[in-house]
C-alpha cells in the first residue's frame, strides 16, 4: 500500500461537461491529461479523476459512458506521470474495477458502498486504497437535507457502522469524507469543519473536499469562480483541524497553505 504524506492534496479532474465548477470540466482528453500534469507540478499528491457529475439535478450516465470518460485519462495521466497515485472518482464497481487495472490505487466512492455494494468486493481483491463519504439517501435524494439533532454523532454512528461492515470484508485501512456539501444544511458543513477533530475518535484518516462548494460562495453571495479565497479559508481551519487530506480545484494554492501551516500550528 502507498504511503501519504502527513498533510496531502488531491486535484480534482473532472472528465465531464456538467461539473458544478466550470474551470474543473476538461472537454477534451489533452487538456485533461495536461492538467493532471500541471497539478503534479504543483504539489498534488493525488489525481482524482471522475467521469460522473453529482452536483444537484446532474444527469445519471450509463456505465459505458462513464468509462469512456474516466479511462483515457488514466492512461494518459500515467503514460506521462508513471507513478503518479490516482484516485477514481466512482461509485460504479465496474468503472472502478476497470481502473484499477488499469492503474489507478484508489478508489473514491461518495456512496461508502450503499449505491452498489459490490464495489467493496473490487476494493478488497483489488487491495486498493479507498475513500468512502458520508451520505444519505440514494441517488436521487443524496441531496436533500434530513432531520437531525447533531450532525457530527450522525456521521460518527454512520462511519462506526461502515467500519465494521468494512473490517468484515478486509478493508481495515480507508479513508473517510465527511461530505461537506452533500445533504446538509449551510451550519452543518461548517459545523464539519469547525469540529473535524472529533472524527479522530474513528482512527481513520480524514479527506475534506470543501472546494468552491455553495455553502462558501452562497454565504459570501458569490460564484463558484469568485469561491477561490473563500474555499482557501475553509480549507485552513480544516487542516488546523485534523484534516489529512484536502480535495481542491487549485492545487498551487492548497500547496501554500501546506507550507504554511507549520508556522501556524
Amino acid at each position: 500500500m502507498f504511503k501519504l504524506p502527513a498533510k496531502a492534496i488531491m486535484g480534482i479532474i473532472n472528465a465531464t461537461p456538467d461539473s458544478f465548477f466550470a474551470g474543473s470540466r476538461q472537454a477534451n482528453l489533452e487538456g485533461a491529461i495536461q492538467k493532471a500534469c500541471n497539478f503534479i507540478q504543483q504539489g498534488a499528491t493525488i489525481i482524482d479523476i471522475g467521469g460522473q457529475s453529482t452536483r444537484p439535478g446532474a444527469i445519471l450516465v450509463s456505465e459505458t459512458e462513464e468509462l469512456d470518460r474516466v479511462m483515457p485519462v488514466i492512461e494518459g495521466v500515467l503514460n506521462a506521470f508513471p507513478s503518479a497515485i490516482i484516485s477514481v472518482d466512482t461509485f460504479r464497481s465496474e468503472v472502478a474495477k476497470q481502473s484499477l487495472l488499469l492503474g489507478a490505487k484508489i478508489v473514491n466512492d461518495i456512496s461508502c458502498g450503499s449505491f452498489e455494494p459490490t464495489i467493496l468486493e473490487v476494493v478488497a481483491n483489488q487491495k486498493a486504497g479507498y475513500i468512502g463519504m458520508h451520505i444519505t439517501g440514494n441517488i436521487g435524494t443524496m441531496h436533500q437535507v434530513i432531520p437531525r439533532t447533531n450532525i457530527m454523532e450522525s456521521i460518527i454512528s454512520y462511519f462506526n457502522v461502515k467500519k465494521q461492515k468494512f473490517d468484515a470484508l478486509g478493508i481495515h485501512d480507508w479513508i473517510i469524507d465527511p461530505g461537506f456539501g452533500f445533504g446538509k444544511t449551510v451550519q452543518e458543513n461548517f459545523t464539519i469543519v469547525k469540529e473535524l477533530k472529533q472524527f479522530k475518535v474513528l482512527g481513520l484518516p480524514i479527506l475534506l473536499g470543501v472546494s468552491r462548494k455553495s455553502s462558501i460562495y452562497k454565504t459570501l453571495g458569490i460564484s463558484s469562480d469568485e469561491a477561490l479565497n473563500g474555499t482557501t479559508v475553509v480549507n485552513t481551519v480544516g487542516l488546523l483541524n485534523g484534516a489529512d487530506i484536502i480535495r481542491v480545484h487549485d492545487v498551487k494554492e492548497a500547496k501554500e497553505i501546506i507550507d504554511l501551516l507549520p508556522y501556524l500550528s
